[in-house]
Order: structure tokens, then sequence, then C-alpha cells
């Protein structure tokens, strides 16, 4: 018998800066996947910075979200202390992108996931 995860994408607000126009963009969509395969949730960004702060949130329902880690354009950035192992992201300033991978994924991840831009 096979046990499926489901990954529940949802967007977050874009927010607008006086100098420009900041904003992140991702899938709308559920994403069923089978245990302890990886996922990798697409972000996409738009901003006017030149050193952009990316941010992961993941959010239980019922549940504040909670951070999971941090990218900066130049810098490793932070990753709670309970995502380190399977949880990862790389800033590419090129694609502008921050894709979001999670390892041997387990119905527990089944949440919202949230990218932010500041």
């Amino acid at each position: 018998m096979l046990r499926w995860a489901l990954m529940s994408l949802c967007f977050i607000a874009h927010y607008d800066v006086s100098s420009g126009q900041d904003r992140v963009e991702q899938s709308y969509r559920e994403m069923p996947e089978r245990e302890g395969v990886q996922v990798i949730l697409r972000c996409n960004y738009t901003t006017t910075s030149n050193t952009p702060y990316l941010f992961w949130y993941k959010q239980l329902p019922n549940r504040s979200p909670t951070f999971i880690l941090n990218k900066y354009s130049f810098s490793e950035g932070t990753t709670e202390a309970e995502f380190k192992k399977r949880f990862s992201a790389t800033l590419d300033s090129t694609s502008r992108s921050v894709p979001l991978t999670i390892q041997d994924v387990s119905v527990s991840d089944s949440a919202v996931y949230y990218c932010a831009l500041q």
C-alpha cells in the first residue's frame, strides 16, 4: 500500500514598494507525492534590490506560519534546526528564483508553504 504526502502551495501577497514593485510568485496548486521522494517547491521573485532577502515558511492548519529558512544574495542565510536535515534552498539571482527542496518527504510535511521577499 502506498502512502501519500500532500504538499499544498499557496501565493503570498506581493509587496509593493514606492521605488518599484517587488513580488514573489509561486505555483498555486496542491502537489500530491509519495513518501520518501524529493520535492521541489518553486518560487520566483522580482525586485529592484541588488541584495534580495528571501524566506520560506511552513503553515500547518490552524497554526501560525513557522520559519524554515532564509537566503541572502551574498550569504548562506540561516535554517531553523528542525529543518536543517531535509530542507534546503539556493538563491539564484540569474533566474531570480529560490526553490525549496524537501528530501525524503513525509505525511508530516503536508502544509501550506510560503515564499516571502523582504
